[in-house]
C-alpha cells in the first residue's frame, strides 16, 4: 500500500486502478476504510485470480484502515511479541478464559429467566457454582480418583489374613 500516492500494488505486480474513502463501515464503532479497486482486465488473466478473488465479475476489491491507523496497527502488533507484553495480558488471559467458560460452558449467553431480578439471580449462583467447582479440585472425571489408605484395623485384618466382609453393616445380620 501506497498512502502518498494512493496505489495498491498486488502479489502479482498489478497496481490498483482505483482509491476511494475511507469510507464509514456498517459498525459505528469501527474504523472507517479505504477502498482500492483493480480492473477486470487486471484480474481476468491472471494466474493467481482463484487464489485472490471469487467475485462473479472477477475483479479485486481491497479494503484496510487509513495510514494512521495502520501504522497504529503495525506498532502494536510488534509490541504484543515482547515478553513485558506477553506478562501483562497473561492476566487479562485468565479473566478471557472465565468469560469464554461462562459464556459456553454454562450457556451464559441466553438467560433462562425474565427480568432483571431473576436474570440477576441466575448470573450470581452460575458464578457460585463455579466458584465452588474451582475451589473443590477434585479430579476430573476422566481421573480415577485415588484409593483411601486402609485403616488400622483393615490393616490387622490383612496382616493375619483374615478376609473382610464387603459391608460392615451386614455383619449383625
Amino acid at each position: 500500500m501506497d498512502y502518498d500516492h494512493q496505489k495498491v500494488t498486488c502479489p502479482q505486480g498489478k497496481v490498483s486502478a482505483g482509491w476511494h474513502g475511507p469510507y464509514p463501515t456498517s459498525s459505528p464503532t469501527a474504523a472507517r476504510l479505504i477502498v482500492a479497486r483493480f480492473t477486470k482486465s487486471q484480474c481476468r488473466p491472471c494466474p493467481a485470480r482463484t487464489q485472490c478473488t471469487t467475485t462473479a465479475d472477477s475483479a479485486r476489491t481491497v479494503g484496510f484502515p487509513p495510514r494512521e491507523l495502520r501504522d497504529l496497527q503495525l506498532r502494536v502488533r510488534t509490541e504484543q511479541q515482547t515478553p513485558e507484553w506477553k506478562t501483562r495480558y497473561a492476566v487479562r488471559s485468565g479473566v478471557e478464559g472465565t468469560v469464554n467458560e461462562f459464556a459456553h460452558g454454562h450457556g451464559m449467553r441466553r438467560c433462562h429467566y425474565r427480568g432483571q431480578g431473576r436474570a440477576h439471580i441466575q448470573h450470581v449462583l452460575t458464578a457460585t457454582a463455579v466458584s465452588i467447582e474451582r475451589l473443590s479440585g477434585l479430579p476430573s472425571a476422566e481421573e480415577a480418583p485415588t484409593p483411601r489408605r486402609p485403616t488400622a484395623f483393615q490393616n490387622y485384618l490383612d496382616q493375619r489374613e483374615i478376609p473382610r466382609p464387603k459391608s460392615w453393616r451386614t455383619l449383625g445380620s
